[in-house]
């Protein structure tokens, strides 16, 4: 099995989390085009639902095996990785067939009684199978990133991203005849198809690592099973208390996502839209706008994914010199990365949904998420930092506090004509920023770990000039096209702002030189 550096492993993922970002906008962009606002709304709203169920099978199972594989590799007990392993995968296929029963039994009621809109019930039976796909594929994942293999990770998630496109919106395209409610039931299909594609890929990724890693000799399996299952209770029984406080932490996340569906609805509701307008603007806002936003996360993903097992192999030997330089490298990079993406998308935000949607009506939906970004950025890090270092409990307060004040704000200011549903964004960011900023102080009163107020001070003034030379240029209109004058103006921009990195310090060529193929002429 090949073991990848922290750096390696999260540029390997970076580079499939930016192709698969790039490629997860073709279905963003062609799919309201096939079923409206509306039909993106019936998609969206049934999400939140299958988050919930997901982060009791994913939540905290395949973070653990990647912690404890990490700490067993470690110490060389290849025997303890194999018994995690199974343990795990026992585990979450019972959990993935009893939550898949009981989501079955409740959908009707669920789609009658808590959400405004009844037609999400065919996007409801659609989304079933992927509880127990995504639940052993999470598992597959954790096991390669505990060796802190992330190949397989990347593959698996850009085949399945490429399948899921081709089909979400062939099965749309064929079902819209039947209405919209089997048209966004047929987006959903093809999210359970690319599921299937990427689980395929991570099996046989699997069973190629078995048949290398095999030693000569009378098979592992050919023990006494008393033996197996008295070494594999104990993994059983650590496994799920590793977990559970993770899960809890997820599980309030994901709760508040799921009352946030449902109060959006229901605020809008009363203040005075229609079921089909209110639907509607939810659709533009979950999938439309937010994933506009979540574009540089791509990296931050990449980022906490490696970070997990790095800093807790680097915990368990104490070694807090690793610990610090892991967070300081990946809050850099967040931060670095992330910031010209706020630029674009603050100044050019309407000829962004004019481009992409068709919909420069709901530009200012973008304007008012823009500039927090920066915290959804910055967050991902921070929020592994505290599983890895076992304070999962400081997450769970810290995302719990967010989640009520969010909530609470949603209900307020969404149920207000004044506001509608820029009331929710309202909430949503107040929610980010809230989360992110007791993320930091948390990681600051564990590890002691600061960053350079400097370091700010000059991403946000290239940041200011990158702005300024990019709207000059869109300003000019040299181009005839309005994609045309939008891509050069951005990278126009990008290239000035990477140039003042460079220029005051904040990007060397060790940063370059760890890049694929360009990184080698700056060694």
């Amino acid at each position: 099995m090949t073991k990848q550096t922290f750096i390696k492993g999260a540029l390997i993922l970076l580079v499939a989390g930016i192709v698969n970002r790039i490629l997860a906008f073709v279905p963003r962009i062609a799919l309201p085009r096939i079923i409206g606002a509306e039909g993106v709304g019936l998609y969206q709203l049934g999400y939140p639902f299958l988050i919930v169920l997901l982060t009791v099978i994913t939540g905290g199972i395949p973070l653990a095996v990647a912690k404890w594989i990490a700490e067993a590799e470690s110490k060389g007990d290849t025997a303890r990785v194999k018994h995690i392993f199974r343990a795990a995968m026992g585990l979450t296929i019972l959990l993935s067939l009893l939550l898949t029963l009981l989501f079955i039994i409740l959908t009707p009621w669920m789609t009658e009684h808590l959400l405004t809109d009844t037609r999400v019930y065919q996007t409801f039976l659609s989304m079933t199978p992927l509880l127990l796909i995504v639940g052993v594929s999470s598992v597959y994942r954790g096991y390669f990133q505990g060796k802190q293999n992330m190949v397989p990770t990347a593959l698996s998630q850009t085949v399945e991203t490429v399948i899921r496109i081709v089909f979400a919106l062939l099965f749309a395209s064929m079902l819209l005849p039947f209405g919209l409610a089997w048209a966004a039931a047929g987006a959903m299909l093809g999210v359970v198809a690319g599921e299937l594609g990427g689980l395929a890929v991570l099996v046989w990724m699997y069973a190629k690592s078995r048949r290398r890693e095999q030693p000569p000799g009378p098979s592992a399996l050919q023990q006494p099973p008393a033996a197996s299952l008295s070494k594999r209770v104990p993994v059983l029984r650590r496994l799920i208390s590793l977990s559970i406080p993770v899960t809890a932490s997820r599980m309030i996340g994901s709760l508040s996502y799921l009352l946030e569906s449902i109060l959006t609805a229901r605020a809008l509701a009363a203040a005075g839209l229609a079921t089909g307008i209110a639907t509607a603007q939810y659709g533009a806002l979950q999938g439309m706008i937010i994933p506009i936003l979540l574009l540089p996360t791509a990296l931050t993903y990449s980022l906490a994914v490696s970070l997990v097992p790095s800093l807790s192999e680097a915990a368990a030997k104490g070694d807090m010199a690793t610990i610090h330089k892991r967070l300081h490298q990946s809050m850099r990079l967040a931060l670095v990365t992330g910031a010209p993406f706020i630029v674009v998308m603050s100044l050019f935000a309407e000829p962004i949904c004019r481009i992409l949607y068709h919909h420069a009506d709901i530009a200012p939906m973008l304007q008012w998420m823009a500039p927090i970004g920066l915290f959804i950025y910055l967050q991902a890090p921070l929020q592994a930092a505290l599983q890895a270092l076992d304070k999962p409990g400081v997450a769970l307060m810290n995302t719990f506090i967010g989640a009520i004040v969010k909530l609470l704000l949603i209900v307020k200011l969404g149920s207000d004509p004044e506001y509608g549903i820029y009331g929710a964004i309202i909430a949503i960011n107040v929610n980010i920023v809230l989360v992110t900023a007791l993320h930091w102080i948390s990681v600051v009163r564990f590890v002691g770990f600061h960053m350079k107020l400097l370091d700010f001070l000059k991403v946000g003034s290239a940041m200011i000039i990158m702005g300024a030379v990019a709207l000059w240029i869109m300003n000019r209109q040299a181009l005839p096209e309005l994609w045309l004058n939008l891509l050069l103006s951005s990278l126009a921009g990008v290239l000035i702002y990477l140039l003042i990195m460079i220029r005051l310090g904040i990007i060397d060529r060790y940063d370059v030189a760890r890049l694929p193929v360009i990184g080698r002429w700056f060694h």
